[in-house]
């Protein structure tokens, strides 16, 4: 065995695009069988909705001005302020915007958006706020929830975290164990087994992908049977596949989630297409 070596430091990645997905590359005709599961109606969406994460057109909009829009503005204004809001320093006010006004906005976009804005911001008022949004109807906002708590200090919010691998939607459970191999490394071996046999096969392919860093003779032997076992997505056995032939070590060393590429999203694209979040 391998001297232990956590993970480094790095935000949660919360997008289910298949383009983002272990597994995207290696078999391209794997990827009908990846499961997005948004619950969204392709085509409903007007342009103006489409860009409403280009926060651009808020950019010289004083502090002042994006709070009143996040209280006041319609659909497409209150999520860019939301949105545009973690660009800026923290403040108290800008705090109790984002946590009275946007985080109990009637629309889950906005609530995302203002959970995701309070991850960049950081502090114990951001934390508690988003731990509270861990209990939000919408699965997309819990898993940016956690997104949040993994920024701003994953061993402090650790028991929360875990907690979140119970959750009853496949983004949460995977965001959580996504932080927890950051802060746990090899000791997260027991939840990517346990997760290797979830019922979402993207718990199941990231699960795969995690225990690319686990050098255990349990792992590998979970691995091989993913990797050999025509029941599963091609998805799920090719990033087994590929785990069985990683370094643990530098897999560990390497590994931050996958969010740092996420500012190179294309003006007008949403970052909820990209999202399952990881």
């Amino acid at each position: 065995m391998r001297d232990e070596e956590e993970a480094t430091d790095g935000p949660t990645d919360p997008r289910v695009h298949p383009e983002e997905s272990p597994g995207f590359g290696v078999d391209p005709d794997g990827l009908e069988d990846i499961e997005v599961d948004r619950d969204v109606t392709i085509g409903e969406a007007t342009p103006r909705e489409l860009q409403a994460t280009d926060i651009r057109p808020v950019a010289d909009d004083s502090v002042e001005e994006k709070i009143a829009a996040l209280a006041e503005g319609d659909v497409v204004e209150r999520r860019r302020v939301a949105l545009a809001l973690g660009e800026e320093s923290a403040s108290e006010g800008l705090l109790d915007a984002l946590i009275g006004v946007g985080l109990t906005d009637d629309d889950a976009d906005v609530r995302q958006f203002a959970v995701e804005s309070l991850g960049n911001l950081g502090g114990e008022r951001a934390g508690v706020a988003a731990v509270e949004t861990l209990e939000d109807e919408n699965p997309w906002v819990r898993a940016e929830a956690l997104v949040a708590l993994d920024r701003i200090d994953r061993a402090a919010f650790e028991p929360h975290i875990e907690a979140a691998l119970g959750d009853d939607h496949h983004a949460v459970r995977r965001n959580a164990a996504v932080s927890l191999f950051k802060l746990r490394g090899e000791d997260t071996l027991g939840i990517l087994l346990e997760q290797s046999r979830d019922k979402s096969e993207r718990v199941r392919e990231w699960a795969a992908h995690l225990l690319a860093g686990v050098d255990d003779d349990r792992a590998e032997a979970r691995l091989t049977e993913l990797a050999s076992d025509d029941a599963e997505p091609a998805v799920v056995r090719s990033t087994a596949a590929r785990s069985l032939e990683a370094d643990p070590g530098k897999f560990r060393r390497q590994f931050t989630g996958g969010t740092e590429k996420d500012s190179a999203q294309l003006p007008g694209e949403s970052r909820l297409n990209r999202r399952p979040d990881l």
